[in-house]
């Protein structure tokens, strides 16, 4: 038998009929309401989008058509009036009625669709969040002969289509009566329809009104003529405590004419994380898409908060955040130039608006700094850092030290701050955010500039050595301060050093305390993980402790003929100088302390009964 069937065109299956899906209207306004539309709110916004699309649509046939957009509330339902290019009785088939298909794919409305908001043939569908019942009365532009049609659905997916008489509609525009549906008349309540047009449609292109109240406040607050700087300034400032509720340091225009991109940022008064999202204000065409667009500026700009108006950006299906393409990301490095350069005119031209802008957001700069030599270099002279000679800027701290020593840590900069700063040794704190990956940047911008990172040898090393015959008389002493240390990791020297008022200084880096953690989890482990974590002991400097040879403390604990009181006082001066250094104690040190102080306590009492 032959291994290959052939194919027999009588043996295919005869033709089977196609059906249409069956839309359930309720399980996807359901479905709308959850996870596409973060509030019925956006109700207002299909309407007044689908308006201002038919009006552009016949401005586009008509540039001297009217182009107005009413809105009636009268509590139990909304009225929607537009003087745009209306509907046929075959456009309302064709359109109205299928879900998902979107009027600007009409014949004729195609070469004008980047002058739409909408894309995405949602559309009415919307209005069911709120309503029961939408009635659509609706007349042709385009084909002044046709009558008025009317196109009524409910919420159960049903709906009529009848033509009217002429005078149910003599004009061209289209009429939407919305009923409100159960719990949801507050929707469509009077003093909330008026805030929404005013929220969502306030910098629309045409006149939109709501009864006789206008709701359009054109040109935009960042493009109206103003008799000063000043008077710019003050009511940019209104503008921003209208919108976001807080009076601005400054505001920094923001344009980018060939992505059609106006608008303003305003810097923030106080402090704000750099993990917090900034929420940003974005109109698309003069609609508000979104009041928490996060992605319109880079990252680092987490001091500002901006409103935009844009008609190149992408919105997302549910037209209230943007789509993350190609040209948003050229808009929002732009849009950081701008910020940028208003950086850099403020240190050239501003000086003293720089101070206060620094002293609020030096964190923002910094983070921009730290990616942009330019800016680094344009910042040096004002960004603050903590250092030992007080608050300083790099290029003035950089001035006065031939070599700029850090700490990678805030712990390590208070452990050796005192004593550095007593020796003449110049420390800046790189703990905080960004500040040591600015400090080790700093030759990149300032060629000849030597940065060394600060550790206990290079500060053992800027102490004074004691005399060779002085310390070898000590030699008993400094013997049984290293035996009483060394359990704890730690070794003893002597030096000499200012302020006299410290006996003893604690000193350890990075090295030192992951060998001291590795000994200690060898400790605590069983046999076979001691094993592998005793082939990992490294040859690390062990931390020390540093006796200051001019101390009377020192002198007099040295001068001691008691092994074990030398003993426990070197504990002491151990355990003072980790609080010093303000350094987390572990439970051995704890348990040191509390034995230093006991032991110290009982000598002192022991004397006394002894006299």
């Amino acid at each position: 038998m032959d291994s290959q069937t052939s194919f027999d065109p009588a043996a295919s299956p005869s033709p089977q009929p196609s059906h249409a899906f069956q839309v359930d209207l309720r399980g996807l306004v359901d479905l709308l309401s959850h996870h596409l539309y973060s509030s019925p709110r956006v109700y207002l916004r299909e309407l007044l989008q689908n308006a201002v699309d038919a009006i552009t649509a016949r401005r586009a046939a008509d540039p001297g058509a009217p182009a107005r957009v009413t809105l009636y509330a009268d509590g139990d339902g909304l009225r929607v009036e537009d003087t745009g290019v209306g509907l046929t009785e075959a456009d309302v088939h064709d359109l109205l009625a299928t879900i998902g298909r979107s009027s600007k794919r009409a014949e004729g409305l195609q070469a004008a669709r980047s002058d739409f908001l909408g894309q995405f043939g949602i559309g009415l569908l919307a209005c069911f969040l709120v309503a029961e019942r939408i009635r659509v009365v609706s007349r042709s532009a385009r084909t002044p002969g046709a009558p008025p049609v009317e196109w009524t659905a409910r919420d159960d997916g049903s709906y009529t289509v009848r033509t009217l008489p002429d005078a149910e509609r003599p004009e061209p525009g289209t009429t939407v009566h919305l009923q409100a549906r159960a719990g949801a008349a507050e929707w469509v309540e009077a003093g909330r329809v008026r805030r929404l047009a005013r929220e969502f449609g306030s910098l629309l292109p045409y006149d939109v009104r709501v009864g006789d109240e206008p709701v359009t406040e054109l040109p935009a607050p960042w493009d109206r003529p103003y008799p000063s700087p000043a008077a710019r300034r003050a009511a940019l400032a209104r503008h921003c405590h209208e919108l976001f509720g807080f009076t601005p340091l400054d505001s920094i225009d923001l344009a980018v004419p060939v992505a059609g991109v106006r608008g303003v940022a305003y810097v923030l008064p106080s402090a704000v994380s750099p993990a917090q999202r900034a929420g940003h204000r974005v109109h698309l065409k003069g609609m508000l898409l979104t009041e928490r667009a996060e992605q319109v500026l880079p990252d680092w700009a987490f001091f500002v908060r901006c409103v935009l108006d844009t008609d190149s950006l992408r919105p997302t299906a549910s037209r209230e955040s943007l789509y993350e393409d190609e040209t948003l990301a050229a808009v929002r490095d732009a849009l950081g130039e701008r910020i940028r350069a208003w950086l850099t005119g403020l240190a050239a031209n501003d000086p003293e608006r720089l101070t206060a802008f620094l002293s609020v957001h030096h964190l923002g700069v910094k983070s921009l700094a730290r990616h942009d030599t330019g800016m680094l270099r344009t910042m040096l002279p004002w960004l603050p850092f903590e250092t030992t000679d007080g608050q300083l800027s790099l290029e003035e701290f950089a001035q006065r030290h031939p070599v700029v020593h850090f700490t990678r840590t805030v712990e390590e900069y208070r452990q050796v701050a005192p004593i550095a700063a007593a020796q003449g040794i110049g420390v800046v704190n790189g703990g905080y955010t960004y500040d040591t990956e600015l400090v080790e940047a700093l030759p990149s911008v300032r060629p000849g500039t030597a940065v060394a990172e600060l550790d206990a040898d290079t500060v053992t090393a800027h102490l004074d050595a004691v005399d060779p015959a002085e310390e070898l008389a000590l030699a008993g002493f400094l013997a049984t301060a290293r035996a009483t240390l060394d359990p704890l990791g730690c070794d003893v020297v002597l030096r000499a050093f200012h302020p006299l008022t410290v006996p003893a200084l604690h000193l350890d880096d990075r090295a030192a305390r992951h060998e001291q953690a590795r000994a200690e989890a060898e400790e605590r482990a069983d046999d076979l993980w001691a094993g592998i974590l005793g082939s990992l002991r490294g040859s690390a400097p062990r931390a020390r402790l540093v006796l200051n040879h001019l101390s009377p403390l020192v002198r007099r604990i040295a001068s001691l003929g008691d092994r074990e009181l030398i003993g426990t006082a070197t504990e002491s001066l151990y355990g003072q100088a980790l609080l010093m250094a303000q350094r987390p104690l572990r439970p051995a040190d704890s348990a040191l302390l509390n034995r230093a102080f006991i032991g110290l306590l009982e000598w002192a009492t022991h004397t006394e009964e002894g006299h």
